[in-house]
């Protein structure tokens, strides 16, 4: 009697747990998969990502082109490629170069270009803004007005016409990061770059920015003490009628997490993995043996001002310091990095069911 009722406790148990793990994908509803890997050996981080008449394009970034690391003598390089792929089960190909080397800054989809905003290399930083658009196999460019000041490590994302850029870093060797909040109407690009008021809460770099039903969303990122990195797991939506307000705060920090967040279904927002900062402090201690970065997927939903977390995703390890954007419909997160100064030349793609 015993036997039978531990074996239909453990069926019960069992049929509950599959249960649960149905659950969990289902309210995910993500599919992964990957694309063409970017015709790159290493791969790159800080790359900018967008689409530009029906091609996806993956511009610029940063690498240690012999595969090592700073640890190894390894020298970072940044790079001025562009590279296009004009359908899924395409092939990469080189469509022209950015005028100099450039990553780490931000980029945005708008009508049939991708926006390029700031950005840095090993000269420095940049304040510069330009469009790219692929048209005829080739990559034309279209300077736009330039940022208030130089900044990279910064995020962005466009509500309705108008680009919204927060945060990030002036110079290379600056102390404290920005409390920059700026905005650009495209309609109305002769009117420049608006200064507008910080969120109330600290400067900070690699926050994940995000869009819906008319509001800029900031998340999460680092603040610098003395140069010091402080994770943080704040967050703050602005509405060009209301102006800031504090939201929930996340569960843990994100910070680098592919930007900017992915706005699915009807009120939510999802932020794919990123840095914790659990780690930081002996990422130099452990090095090759870094286990990478989290694999949570986190859910925000605006109308009720809550999170969910939906566990791991991704079909490889999770990449940070790289772009989302969105492509026939689907995620795309190409390249980034996987471990401190390991690249990927690997592109996700995610769709939802």
């Amino acid at each position: 009697m015993n036997r039978l009722f531990n074996l239909l406790l453990l069926l019960l148990m069992t049929i509950l747990l599959n249960k649960g793990l149905a659950q969990q994908v289902s309210r995910s509803g993500l599919s992964w998969s990957n694309l063409p890997p970017i015709p790159d050996r290493v791969g790159f981080a800080g790359s900018f990502a967008g689409v530009s008449n029906g091609a996806l394009l993956v511009a610029g970034g940063a690498n240690f082109p012999d595969g090592g690391a700073p640890w190894t003598g390894s020298v970072k390089a940044w790079h001025n490629h562009i590279f296009v792929l004009e359908t899924p089960d395409g092939k990469w190909k080189e469509a022209g170069e950015l005028a100099y080397p450039l990553g780490y800054g931000a980029s945005v989809n708008w009508k049939d270009g991708l926006i390029i905003l700031g950005g840095s290399n090993e000269k420095g930083h940049y304040a510069e803004v330009f469009l790219l658009n692929y048209k005829n196999g080739g990559v034309e460019t279209v300077n736009l007005p330039g940022l208030p000041h130089a900044i990279a490590n910064t995020s962005a994302a466009l509500v309705g016409s108008v680009i919204y850029v927060a945060g990030g870093i002036e110079k290379p060797d600056d102390k404290i990061a920005g409390n920059n909040f700026w905005a650009l109407d495209l309609n109305a690009i002769q009117k420049g770059w608006k200064v507008l008021p910080a969120w109330p809460g600290a400067p900070r770099m690699l926050s994940v920015a995000g869009a819906r039903d008319g509001a800029f969303y900031l998340f999460s990122g680092v603040a610098l003490i003395n140069g010091n990195r402080e994770y943080l797991k704040d967050a703050y939506r602005y509405h060009p009628e209301t102006g800031w307000k504090k939201i929930a705060n996340l569960p843990a920090s994100v910070a680098a997490a592919p930007t900017p967040a992915y706005a699915s279904g009807q009120a939510s927002l999802q932020i794919f993995g990123g840095d914790d900062g659990k780690l930081a402090a002996t990422a130099a201690v452990l090095k090759e043996k870094h286990p990478g970065f989290s694999s949570r997927i986190l859910n925000y939903d605006t109308l009720t001002d809550t999170w969910k977390s939906f566990g791991k995703g991704f079909t490889s390890k999770p990449p940070v310091t790289t772009t989302l954007t969105v492509w026939n419909g689907n995620v795309i997160i190409p390249g980034g990095e996987i471990r401190p100064a390991v690249r990927t030349p690997n592109v996700l793609i995610a769709s939802y069911k």
